[in-house]
Formats: structure tokens, C-alpha cells, sequence
């Protein structure tokens, strides 16, 4: 038999990016947090993060450590992840602007295009109007950041830029188990983006309620 997990077993991909800051975030939200860097630590997570960085680099070094193929699987068997900036496209089915030879873990049916608010001196931050997040506006942070360009049926559009030269542009989407946002949460003390994560990670997460491994056990 199995139960809901209160502490879900999060992972942050730790080969690249800013793995701390999620790390961080998600023990505030409620879960415990630890970084993947193997499949066998791939394997025993309830959740993933795919934090912000450099998504060619993301690419190549998750072939060189194994992960690239064992993420796929885990996308098609229902993992619930989450991907912010550079980890937005990574669950891209398609990347607009980036290296011939990149890939990504696939997932959410969208065209995103890297680097599309520009380069890092164009780096900005703005409020956003968030669907799922109650309260006020999320305040964004934007880093060489994606946007998306177009979106399958399947997905839902969470939020989108207003004002400015980006105006209208998405930045925000779901699709199932999968989380996507153009922004880093992680950076700014608000933990609503985060929580939302946890959340969907704890409506498809059980223990085993006979003995089997703890998430105390898994970590260790």
C-alpha cells in the first residue's frame, strides 16, 4: 500500500546552473531537496528542477553524465519538473536560436526561443500576473531569458509579460506534471512559484506504508 508524501523528494539537476538557490527555495516550500548529478540519484526522486544556467551546457554535459536519456523516461512516466530560464528550454519540444547540436529533455509541447529579451545588460525585472499563485503579482526576474513562442492545445498559458517592448509575451506555462518559467523565482525570497512545485509533486507522490525506504533513507 502507499500514502501521500507531507515531505516530497525533490531533485535539482546539479551538473550546471544555480543549483543552491533551488535547493534553498524548495526546503523552504516544505520539501527536501537534493541534487542529482547520476540516474541512480535520478531514480529515487518524487520531483525534479532543472534550474537556470546555459541551457548548450545543460545539454552537453547531461550526455556526458548519463542523465540526458534517463530524464526523457522519467518526463514520459508522469516526474513532475519544473525548469526555470535556462531549464525552461530544456523541456522544450523545440528551441528557436539555439546550438545545432543541442538537445532537450522534451516535455511540454512549446517553441521556445533562447536568449530572446537579449544579452545579460538587458537583464530586467517586472510583476507578473501568475495564474496558480494567489496574492500579489510574482515579482520576475529575467536573466538572458527565453520567451515562448507558440504553445500546444494541451498547454496552459500561467503568465505573460505586460508592457513594454515584450508586451504579451509568455513566460509562464504548464502542461501536465511539467513547469516551465522564463524567470528565476529562486532569486527573489518569494516562494509562491516554489510551493506551487511542491504542490504538484505531492498530488502524484506516495511511500510505501509497509516498510519499504524512507525519504530520510533516500537521502542519506
Amino acid at each position: 500500500m502507499t500514502s501521500p508524501v507531507s515531505s516530497p523528494l525533490i531533485g535539482v539537476f546539479a551538473l550546471q546552473g544555480d543549483v543552491r538557490e533551488h535547493l534553498s527555495a524548495l526546503r523552504a516550500a516544505g520539501a527536501v531537496a537534493v541534487p542529482v548529478r547520476r540516474p541512480s540519484e535520478l531514480a529515487e526522486v518524487d520531483g525534479l528542477v532543472v534550474p537556470g544556467g546555459e541551457s548548450t551546457t545543460m545539454s552537453r554535459l547531461s550526455r556526458v553524465f548519463d542523465l540526458l536519456d534517463p530524464i526523457r523516461e522519467r518526463i514520459a512516466g508522469g516526474l513532475p519538473v519544473y525548469g526555470s530560464c535556462a531549464g525552461m528550454i530544456m523541456l522544450a519540444s523545440t528551441v528557436l536560436d539555439g546550438r545545432p547540436d543541442q538537445e532537450s529533455f522534451g516535455g511540454i509541447t512549446m517553441v521556445v526561443r533562447r536568449n530572446a529579451f537579449g544579452r545579460q545588460v538587458d537583464s530586467f525585472e517586472t510583476d507578473l500576473a501568475f495564474a496558480e499563485v494567489e496574492g500579489a503579482p510574482v515579482h520576475a526576474v529575467f536573466i538572458r531569458a527565453p520567451w515562448v513562442e507558440s504553445t500546444g492545445p494541451d498547454v496552459e498559458i500561467l503568465a505573460r509579460v505586460s508592457g513594454g517592448p515584450a508586451d504579451g509575451r509568455i513566460v509562464a506555462v504548464r502542461q501536465g506534471n511539467l513547469l516551465a518559467t522564463s524567470f528565476h523565482p529562486e532569486l527573489t525570497g518569494d516562494l509562491r512559484v516554489h510551493e506551487l512545485f511542491v504542490r504538484m509533486v505531492r498530488e502524484t507522490a506516495t511511500v510505501p506504508t509497509n516498510g519499504g525506504q524512507t525519504i530520510e533513507e533516500a537521502v542519506r
